[in-house]
């Protein structure tokens, strides 16, 4: 197996997931565009590569699935998914990806939160805009300063550019008592540090609030074959630290919607706030594992042909809901000659 983005903060369970699989050993292939990646230490083999949008990484993907003999190609992150699916066709093992223009949809915010107004499903509601004063003008529109609201790129990933507005910010609070990289700030402060205009494209939108929910699957671009809820809690830089699987056939029908009008394809998260749907990612996310449910391992032998899609539905009933994950922080050493 070779799995990008091998630096990636849920690589050590995925990996130990995949090889705790019950049934056969596994080789596993990491690369990452860092050679600073735990990739390197807990993979059997590990390799550098160009950054996902890099017209090169495609190539070198190849090249790697070709001389460590390579079955299928894993994609953690959502930056390797759009030079892998536009190549598919030219590696000869499965890529667990969907096709080029799901992953586009997917990945452009705008367009995911259009797509979703359009079938139905409530998404916060938005501005696409460029430059300091359209940022301005947006927040206003949308209820600033009688409310916060928020914005981050059109596309972006894992929390990355995501900014609160709130006239209500205490900045000597912050600068005395929370750590660096807060997500708050005051909408002055913002147009003050953006350009007046080029740059990215940026969402202004309604602050969703509420409890943080995922569903976490498998597809095969018409329905969701297997699949789960869970909660997302205890956020610490970025990252949920605490999960618990949920039974809730309302969020299971919700991102069936979702896959059957996007053809999602393999691994997908789609991620909520309060009853607002934020992300949707078409790739694997951090997995709820138990001794007997193995959602990677299952994802991989159906895109091998070893398990149908009809199989692979009867796992269902071995969902444990109230099943709880602990992310935590953890460390290795090395010397560094042991490690080139």
């Amino acid at each position: 197996m070779l799995v990008t983005a091998s630096g990636a903060p849920g690589t050590a369970a995925l990996l130990r997931g995949l090889r705790e699989n019950g049934e056969r050993e596994v080789r596993l292939v990491g690369t990452d565009m860092s050679e600073r990646s735990v990739g390197r230490h807990l993979c059997d083999a590990f390799h550098v590569v160009p950054a996902g949008a890099d017209p090169a990484f495609p190539d070198a993907m190849l090249e790697i699935a070709r001389r460590e003999g390579v079955d299928a190609i894993l994609p953690q992150s959502s930056f390797d998914l759009q030079g892998l699916a536009e190549h598919v066709d030219r590696f000869p093992i499965p890529v667990l990806v969907s096709k080029p223009d799901v992953i586009q949809r997917s990945n452009d915010k705008a367009e995911s939160y259009e797509f979703l107004h359009r079938i139905g499903v409530r998404a916060p509601e938005f501005r696409r805009v460029n430059g300091a004063a359209e940022v301005d003008a947006a927040a206003r529109e949308l209820g600033y300063p009688e409310r916060p609201v928020c914005f981050k790129p059109v596309f972006s990933s894992g929390s990355r550019g995501f900014r609160i507005l709130d006239p209500t910010v205490d900045r000597a609070h912050q600068l005395l008592h929370e750590r660096p990289g807060s997500v708050a700030m005051r909408l002055d402060e913002a147009v003050e540090l953006l350009p007046d205009e080029g740059g990215p494209d940026l969402l202004v939108m309604e602050l969703a609030t509420g409890g943080e929910r995922t569903i976490d699957g498998i597809a095969n671009g018409r329905e969701v074959v297997l699949g789960h809820p869970k909660t997302r809690e205890a956020m610490r830089a970025g990252l949920a630290m605490f999960f618990v699987t949920l039974d809730d056939p309302e969020l299971m029908e919700l991102a069936n919607k979702i896959v059957v009008e996007l053809g999602i394809e393999h691994f997908f998260n789609i991620q909520l706030v309060g009853e607002h749907v934020i992300e949707i990612n078409p790739r694997i996310s951090t997995i709820v594992y138990q001794e007997d449910l193995d959602l990677p391992y299952l994802g991989v032998k159906r895109a091998l042909g070893e398990i149908s899609d009809d199989e692979l539905r009867t796992y269902a009933s071995r969902i444990r809901p109230g099943r709880t994950a602990l992310r935590y922080f953890d460390q290795l050493e090395f010397d560094q000659c042991a490690a080139t």
